[in-house]
């Protein structure tokens, strides 16, 4: 890891493509030792299904469209300009219920959470229906225990 800053212009690092939407690497554990923050499209219908984290902590700031949390047993339905920060151990699911894309900025503190959104998206790449016991054990690896399952529309 260098001792220098991080600037991307748009276009620029490494992307991933979910559910048919982009997700752009902004900065990572190879720029930094202490968050990951990615630039994240949902598309209409797309649920990570309730999970819980056991060490990371996440933080949402919602640009465009709605998004739909269930946090600590609340739901919260987000629009632009909608701030949410998650504390390991919060049992959580992010969503979006709407018929349009939703583009938010996400950070997972610390790194490392890249990984598991490079590897989701080749399992998501497979098509069909995603299945539990694959996202559940990659989700296991990735400091996550998968508490209902993942929907992909």
């Amino acid at each position: 890891m260098s001792a220098k800053a991080v600037i991307r212009m748009p276009g620029e690092g490494k992307e991933v493509t979910l559910a048919g939407q982009p997700m752009a690497f902004l900065v990572t554990g190879e720029d930094t030792k202490h968050t990951s923050m990615f630039d994240w499209t949902l598309p209409p219908g797309f649920f990570t299904g309730l999970h819980v984290h056991r060490v990371q902590e996440e933080t949402f700031y919602v640009l465009e469209g709605e998004c739909e949390w269930h946090v600590g047993g609340q739901l919260v339905r987000a629009g632009p300009g909608t701030y949410l920060f998650i504390p390991p151990g919060v049992p959580h699911n992010i969503g979006n219920a709407s018929d349009k894309p939703a583009r938010m900025l996400m950070t997972v503190s610390p790194p490392g959470h890249e990984h598991y959104f490079e590897e989701l998206a080749k399992v998501a790449a497979r098509g069909g229906p995603p299945d539990a016991k694959v996202i559940s054990e990659l989700r296991s690896r990735y400091d996550t225990d998968q508490l209902s399952a993942l929907t992909i529309s």
